[in-house]
């Protein structure tokens, strides 16, 4: 946060663009639920059982209520209600609705069926890669953002996860660090002078597109390193896996005395 908003800051001396927490949320959120995953280990049954939401109808709430409490997310990092607050709740509706129709598109070519979960997963993805750029670029630029959003995190949570074996059950990498470093990138390159301030590939500044480049690479280290320290040190101390006899009689039992009906 302090790299990139506070004045001092070096990536906000180097010019890095980042209006709502696209490195400072997203990419950290999605790298440290990546190594999580990857030091904790995948969880009993992985692979083998059935792991689909346990309410879909609670995932869909879940979905709408961050759809719009997302206005406030992006649109709140303005700091104040102006052109360009106006301007982030754009762009912030534009790419979240073009991110659900390209994932249920995807989803619809690759598994013959599209889905309401592909739909609320592919929300997020927009919610997710519209956030660094809300506040400099356009419609067009949001729109776009999101129609590339939605593809890149459906491979980011579907094949990118099967091909690299972890086990990250809320798609936090796939959906938050994917998407989170889709919509960095693509700031440099959809940024438009006269909302933010700062030009980006298309309107002649290829070099914003280096900076976010290099923005998404220091934090992405920076978080990855932190992280696993940070996990190995709760291990050392608490430990961060139940045992193998409490995984299976499950959580709520095990660790709160409270069963669901």
């Amino acid at each position: 946060a302090h790299w990139v908003w506070a004045s001092s800051g070096f990536l906000a001396k180097a010019g890095v663009l980042d209006f709502a927490g696209g490195t400072v949320v997203h990419i950290n959120a999605g790298v440290a639920g990546l190594v999580g995953a990857l030091v904790v280990g995948k969880r009993k049954g992985f692979g083998t059982e059935n792991f689909s939401p346990h309410n879909l109808a609670y995932a869909l709430i879940g979905a709408s209520l961050l759809w719009v409490g997302w206005f406030g997310f992006n649109a709140g990092s303005a700091l104040t209600s102006d052109h360009r607050a106006g301007m982030a709740m754009v762009v912030t509706q534009l790419a979240t609705g073009a991110a659900t129709l390209t994932w249920m598109g995807v989803e619809w070519i690759v598994r013959k069926k599209p889905s309401a979960l592909g739909a609320a997963s592919g929300a997020v993805a927009g919610l997710v890669a519209i956030t660094p750029a809300s506040g400099f670029v356009g419609p067009t630029g949001g729109l776009l953002i999101g129609l590339i959003a939605g593809v890149v995190c459906f491979w980011g949570a579907t094949s990118l996860k099967h091909m690299l074996g972890y086990d990250d059950s809320l798609d936090a990498f796939g959906v938050h660090g994917v998407g989170g470093i889709t919509g960095a990138l693509l700031t440099g390159v959809f940024a438009v002078k006269d909302i933010g301030g700062t030009s980006g590939l298309l309107e002649g500044n290829p070099g914003q597109l280096v900076l976010q480049a290099e923005g998404v690479a220091f934090t992405i280290v920076w978080c990855a390193v932190v992280s696993f320290i940070l996990y190995k040190v709760i291990d050392l101390v608490m430990g961060l896996r139940v045992t193998p006899e409490e995984e299976s009689e499950g959580l709520d039992i095990t660790l709160h005395g409270e069963v669901i009906h």
